[in-house]
């Protein structure tokens, strides 16, 4: 009887290590998938929420573009960064290749999908990376999910409002008409400055005008949410770069400072809205030595 208990136990001990090695070798599959830059899908609230993954790792470098834009606004960051660590890219629900319904895009909609994302492709902590309305994303992000932030990348973002409801209502209304594109279109060439090519002008504009109407307006109302521009601190490390424009107040600096105590604070001359694609190799070594110095990803 001894013999046969000792022998089913061995069994039993062979077994798991047999199934624990068929998991891991699945999981391994699945990183692997995830790692090749492949369009993949997350879901939130039923919406697909498309993005690529570039590199292995349970840390990485989270990519949200702005207003209207989508993941291909940041193609010449992926190959310099992911020389560095993981880099996940994403299209905001209503952008790019993900979902795009009816429905209300809010900054909160769009953490959520930020976390959705991570969490297929197996990331448990990220350097988000917010260009203009990703900016509140990620730090809606941070508030959601702290510990899932280590640090936060303001690429010509916002960390208050730009003016009070009314004027953000003033603002919208153009927006709102039949004439949607050659208000938005106007609206786009007013964030790009001559330095800009006519090929990239182009590339920018095209894209963001491909993003619905609705989706455009909606993402506007939710960025002007109250609740977006609470002054709560932001407890982890933050690198600021910013197109230099007489958009920005006087006191812009000391503003972010008081948002933000762990702050690296960059303004740039010579570019507009996009720096990162107008100095994509300046702003990826940017990036890079930000996180170094900070120590925020492992090598």
């Amino acid at each position: 009887m001894t013999i046969i208990t000792t022998s089913i136990e061995r069994t039993t001990r062979v077994l798991a290590i047999i199934l624990v090695l068929t998991n891991l070798s699945q999981s391994q599959q699945t990183r692997a998938a995830q790692s090749d830059g492949a369009s993949r899908y997350a879901r939130v609230y039923g919406i697909r929420v498309h993005y690529e993954s570039h590199g292995t790792g349970r840390e990485a470098i989270v990519l949200i573009h702005g207003w209207t834009c989508n993941l291909g606004f940041w193609k010449q960051q992926i190959p310099d960064l992911t020389k560095r660590a993981r880099v996940v890219a994403i299209d905001l629900p209503g952008h790019g290749k993900s979902d795009k319904p009816k429905t209300a895009y809010t900054m909160d909609l769009f953490a959520r999908a930020v976390d959705a994302v991570m969490q297929d492709a197996g990331v448990d902590r990220g350097v988000l990376v917010g260009h203009s309305m990703g900016t509140p994303v990620a730090r809606q992000f941070s508030r959601k999910y702290p510990q899932k932030t280590l640090g936060l990348v303001v690429v010509d973002g916002p960390l208050r409002p730009f003016g009070d409801k009314k004027m953000m209502d003033d603002f919208i209304a153009p927006l709102r008409g039949p004439d949607y594109k050659t208000q938005a279109g106007q609206f786009i060439d007013g964030m790009l400055g001559p330095q800009v090519s006519a090929a990239l002008r182009e590339q920018i504009k095209t894209s963001m005008l491909s993003t619905p109407q609705y989706v455009a307006i909606s993402a506007m109302e939710g960025m002007n949410e109250e609740s977006n521009w609470k002054q709560d601190k932001i407890d982890v490390p933050v690198l600021a770069v910013l197109a230099k424009s007489p958009f920005w107040p006087a006191d812009n600096e000391q503003f972010f400072r008081s948002v933000a105590p762990k702050l690296d604070y960059q303004m740039w001359d010579g570019v507009s809205h996009f720096l990162m694609m107008e100095k994509p190799k300046e702003f990826n070594a940017a990036v890079i030595a930000f996180v170094d110095k900070r120590a925020l990803l492992k090598k």
